[in-house]
């Protein structure tokens, strides 16, 4: 099956946790002007409501995905241009 080029990049919340190796989650992607679930895949276990990234798709609505943060909470709450 063809990769969903579309879902790649896309960050989105798992509704089900990933299991790592044993198993897949399900997470919810904001993707195409809709939201759309598929199968999430991780290297280790992520929990449900956490946010990821996808970074591959496997076709047939499953993808894989890394565990994300938005850089810019790093900034504590900072403002751009404000010193």
């Amino acid at each position: 099956m063809a990769q969903d080029e579309a879902v790649i990049g896309c960050t989105g919340e798992l509704l089900i946790g990933t299991r790592g190796s044993a198993g897949p989650g399900e997470i919810l992607v904001r993707v195409r002007g809709g939201s759309e679930t598929f199968l999430a895949w991780s290297q280790e276990p992520l929990p449900r409501g956490a946010t990821v990234l996808v970074i591959e798709s496997r076709g047939l609505r499953e993808v894989d995905v890394i565990a994300w943060g938005d850089p810019l909470d790093t900034l504590g709450g900072m403002s751009a241009g404000v010193d």
